[in-house]
């Protein structure tokens, strides 16, 4: 971490746990990164997570944080951001916490539009608790519950939060960090469910069950994957399968923010008695 983030940290904690290469560091300094460039007070920050590798970041970080359990970082964070509406709420998960068991708060965090800044580290695969396959593992790839390849199609996690109402949605890999804090930074800036899904790379698990277990070799092999969305626009069907379309995928200003529009009906109900 440069020197002008350190007051984000709690240096007393670290070294952190997290894997040699884990693209973990990366995300979490692109997320400093954006907080520093929009002058962002760390006392007017709640940071929340669930379980899992991705999830341990709160216990790193000097501001307000939550580390809860497994899947429901999204609901502990509603209730922070309902009775803190004027405070930043950012809430980091791994794709099995956000799209297995804390799958039903995310289509439900999408549709209410609250605002909320989510950042899901999408590697693949349950990191932590034994490398387990998830709902974004790859058909045919192999985890320790698919020796022999998965059976299961994956989620697009992107594709998902907008079609469940999120108002911001935008997706970078851990091999770009330019654009991944520069896309952090204009979910935090959103008024509105803000999801920023990061391709990341998890070489201890995935990488060595699937022949990519140089973090590197990893980290290329998922940039090869992606293309810019400007230049999927251009592309077919054919042409955009098996890849990963990066950048502002949607946005929407029109949308009411949740608590704001929940203000109202509280109103409605005073003003009725």
């Amino acid at each position: 971490m440069t020197i002008r983030l350190a007051h984000y940290l709690r240096m007393n904690h670290m070294p952190h746990m997290w894997c040699p290469g884990s693209g973990i560091g990366i995300i979490v300094k692109g997320i400093l990164t954006a907080f520093d460039e929009l002058s962002i007070n760390k006392n007017d920050l709640a940071f929340i997570s669930g379980i899992g590798c991705t999830s341990r970041a709160p216990g790193y970080l000097d501001m307000y944080t939550l580390h809860t359990t497994h899947g429901r970082a999204l609901s502990f964070a509603t209730g922070v951001k309902f009775s803190r509406p004027d405070k930043n709420v950012v809430v980091i998960s791994g794709d099995g916490d956000s799209t297995a068991i804390g799958g039903n708060h995310l289509i439900h965090a999408c549709r209410r539009n609250i605002d909320i800044t989510m950042i899901i580290v999408n590697n693949n695969i349950y990191g932590m608790t034994g490398g387990q396959y998830s709902p974004t593992t790859p058909t045919g790839a192999k985890a320790a519950t698919s020796p022999w390849g998965n059976a299961d199609h994956p989620f697009d996690v992107s594709a998902l939060c907008k079609a469940a109402g999120a108002t911001y949605v935008a997706r970078a890999h851990v091999g770009s960090g330019v654009q991944l804090q520069r896309l952090i930074k204009g979910g935090l800036e959103h008024k509105g469910f803000a999801v920023i899904e990061v391709l990341s790379n998890c070489h201890t698990q995935y990488g060595r069950r699937n022949r990519l277990a140089d973090p590197i070799d990893l980290i290329n092999d998922v940039a090869k994957k992606t293309v810019n969305v400007r230049q999927a626009v251009k592309m077919s069907e054919e042409e955009l399968e098996g890849k990963y379309v990066v950048g502002l995928i949607h946005k929407d200003e029109s949308r009411k923010e949740y608590c704001e529009a929940y203000d109202e009906v509280i109103k409605r109900a005073t003003a009725s008695r």
